[in-house]
C-alpha cells in the first residue's frame, strides 16, 4: 500500500551493481531486495491510541539518516500478535506490516522514493500492533533524512569477536543501498595448519578501488596490492622492514603508502572488564613508493612508539599516533616485555603530524596535534575530515588499540579553532572506534560494542556544519534479526564510492601462487 508520487527520482547507476549476498552461507544473506518484503496489512481504521513507548530494534527513533540509505527494517519489541507500521506525510506513505513475526521489512525502491523526496525534513514512524484486545496505536516517533547523501559501499571484515585460529574470515564490501554484500576475499574455512592465514588492514585511496591493499599473516604472507588491473603480491625484506608493514594510509594524490611498522602482542585478562590487551613492543613509519619499489623511513626512533599514519587531505601532512616509550626500551627485551604487562595502563599516545613536501618528499618536524596523555587519556586512530578542518580520533584511557577498551569513545579536533571535544551523540558506554569519514565529510562510519561488549557493529553517525554529530544508528540490514544472530565482528569499515571490480578468485590466486 503506497501513496508516494512515481515521478519522484531515484536513478542511482550505481544501483546497477551484482547482487551477490555471500556471507560464509547465513541463510539470511538471501532475503535481499522484494523477497524480503511481506504483503502488506491494512492499517487499522478502528484502533486505541496507547501512551506506552514504542519499542523497536534498531532503535532508529530521533536518527538522522542519508537519502540513499537503505530501508531502515526493524524488530518490533512491544507485545503485539500483528504490527503494521506507516512511514511518511500525510500523502506520501509507506506502509509494512508483520503477520506472523515481529519483523518490519520495508520494500527498497519504494523507501528510495519517499527519502528522495523528502530530503531535508523529518519522517513520522507510526507502529500499530494488534492484539486479543483489539488494534492499538503506539505514539509516534521520527527521523530526519538528511540532504546529503554517504558513499554507497563499506568494506569491512568479519572476524570472531576474541583469539581464534585464522580461518573462517574474510573482507566483504556491502552497498548501503539496499542489502547486498559481495566477497571480497575469504580463507580458508576449516583449520589446516599450512593454510590458515589472517587477512587485514584493507586500504583505499581517495574513497575509490583502483588502488587498494590488505595485508596477509601468517601462511602466504604479504601484502596484496591493487593497481588498476594489476593485482599483485608484495613481501618486504626483512633486513629492510624487520617488523614488517602493518597499518597502512595512502597517499591522496601519488602512488605512495605510508605504513607503521610494528611488533605487535596479545596478552588477556583473567579478571577485568577488558577481555584482551593489543600493545605494540616498537613501532615506527615508513613510506612505499608503489610505482618505484622504494622504501623511506619517516621515523625511526627508540624513544618513541609512532603507529596508524593518515594523510591531510592535500597529502601535506602526516598524521599518527605516538607514545613515549623510553620507558620500556631502557630494559633489555627478557626484561622489557614483563615491564610492559605491568605497566601497560600508563602507556599513553597523543596524536602527532609531520609536514611533507610532496615535491622534494622531504619532512618537516614533528608537531603535536592532540595532547591526551597530559590529561591522562590516550588518543589514537587520527583521520582528518576531508574538507581537512576537523581531526576524528579515538580517545581511551590508555593504550592504542581502542576496539578492546571500553573507555574508548570518538572525539574531534577543529584544526582551525583548536577545540577539542567528543562526540556524545555518537558515542556510547562501550568501545566505539575505527572510524572513517564519508568522502563529503558529512557522515561518520565506526565499529561499537555497545549492543552486547562482545561484538563490533557498524554504526553511521551525521555530522553536521556546525562539527557536530547526530545520534548514531546501526547499519540496516535486510533481517534485522542478523545483527542479533551473526557470530562475527565487524571491524575496519572503509567508505567507497564503487565496488571492488577484483574478483575473489584473483584475489585467492594471487595470495596462494606467488
Amino acid at each position: 500500500m503506497e501513496k508516494i508520487p512515481t515521478a519522484a527520482k531515484w536513478g542511482r547507476e550505481l544501483r546497477k551493481s551484482s547482487r551477490l549476498c555471500r556471507i560464509f552461507g547465513f541463510v539470511w544473506a538471501v532475503c535481499c531486495g522484494l523477497s524480503c518484503v511481506e504483503k502488506s496489512l491494512d492499517i487499522p481504521e478502528n484502533y486505541t491510541a496507547t501512551s506506552e513507548p514504542l519499542s523497536i530494534y534498531p532503535d532508529y527513533r530521533s536518527v538522522t539518516v542519508p537519502p540513499n540509505i537503505a530501508p531502515l527494517n526493524f524488530l518490533v519489541r512491544s507485545p503485539g500478535i500483528n504490527y503494521v507500521a506507516v512511514v511518511g506525510k500525510e500523502g506520501a506513505e509507506l506502509v509494512a506490516s508483520a503477520k506472523a513475526s515481529q519483523t518490519i521489512q520495508f520494500e527498497v525502491e519504494a523507501w528510495h522514493r519517499l527519502l528522495d523526496a523528502h530530503r531535508g525534513d523529518s519522517l513520522q514512524l507510526t507502529v500499530y500492533a494488534r492484539s486479543s484486545a483489539g488494534w492499538v496505536r503506539y505514539p509516534a516517533c521520527s527521523f530526519f533524512v538528511a540532504p546529503e547523501e554517504m558513499d554507497p559501499y563499506v568494506a569491512y571484515r568479519l572476524i570472531e569477536p576474541g583469539y581464534s585460529y585464522y580461518r573462517q574470515l574474510g573482507l566483504y564490501q556491502r552497498c548501503m543501498e539496499n542489502f547486498d554484500v559481495s566477497t571480497l576475499y575469504e580463507n580458508n574455512r576449516r583449520f589446516h595448519y599450512d593454510e590458515n592465514h589472517c587477512v587485514n588492514c584493507h586500504s583505499f585511496q581517495q574513497y575509490g578501488t583502483d588502488r587498494m591493499l590488505f595485508h596477509v599473516r601468517t601462511n602466504h604472507a604479504g601484502t596484496v596490492l591493487v593497481q588498476g588491473d594489476e593485482v599483485r603480491k608484495l613481501t618486504f625484506p626483512a633486513d629492510s622492514v624487520p617488523m614488517g608493514a602493518v597499518y597502512p594510509a595512502w597517499h591522496p594524490t601519488q602512488d605512495w603508502i605510508a605504513f607503521s611498522s610494528n611488533r605487535t602482542g596479545q596478552a588477556f585478562h583473567m579478571q577485568h572488564e577488558e577481555k584482551v590487551e593489543v600493545m605494540d613492543r616498537a613501532s615506527d613509519l615508513f613510506l612505499y613508493d608503489a610505482a618505484q619499489g622504494r622504501i623511506q623511513w619517516v621515523c625511526r626512533t627508540d624513544s618513541l612508539w609512532e603507529t596508524f599514519p593518515a594523510w591531510s587531505p592535500a597529502g601535506d601532512y602526516l598524521y599518527y599516533a605516538a607514545a613515549d616509550a623510553r620507558r620500556v626500551n631502557a630494559h633489555p627485551d627478557s626484561i622489557s616485555t614483563g615491564d610492559l604487562l605491568l605497566h601497560y595502563p600508563s602507556i599513553r599516545y597523543d596524536i602527532l603530524r609531520l609536514p611533507f613536501d610532496i615535491r622534494t618528499r622531504k619532512w618537516g618536524s614533528p608537531e603535536r596535534v592532540v595532547d591526551s596523555a597530559s590529561r591522562g587519556k590516550s588518543a589514537t586512530l587520527p583521520r582528518v575530515s576531508p574538507d581537512g578542518r576537523y581531526l576524528l580520533y579515538t580517545e581511551g584511557n590508555y593504550g592504542q588499540f581502542h576496539i578492546w577498551h571500553k573507555s574508548a569513545d570518538l572525539w574531534v579536533k577543529d584544526l582551525q579553532t583548536g577545540e577539542t571535544y567528543p562526540l556524545r551523540e555518537a558515542n556510547s558506554n562501550d568501545a566505539d572506534s575505527y572510524h572513517a569519514w564519508s568522502s563529503n565529510g558529512r557522515w561518520i562510519v565506526f565499529s561499537s560494542r555497545r549492543d552486547d561488549g562482545s561484538y563490533t557493529r557498524l554504526y553511521i553517525a551525521y555530522f553536521d556544519a556546525a562539527g557536530q554529530a547526530h545520534k548514531a544508528f546501526l547499519l540496516p540490514q535486510c533481517d534485522p534479526a542478523q545483527n542479533l544472530l551473526l557470530l562475527k565482528s565487524y571491524n575496519v569499515p572503509e567508505l567507497t564510492r564503487e565496488p571492488v571490480r577484483i574478483a575473489p578468485e584473483t584475489f585467492r590466486k594471487v595470495i596462494y601462487e606467488e
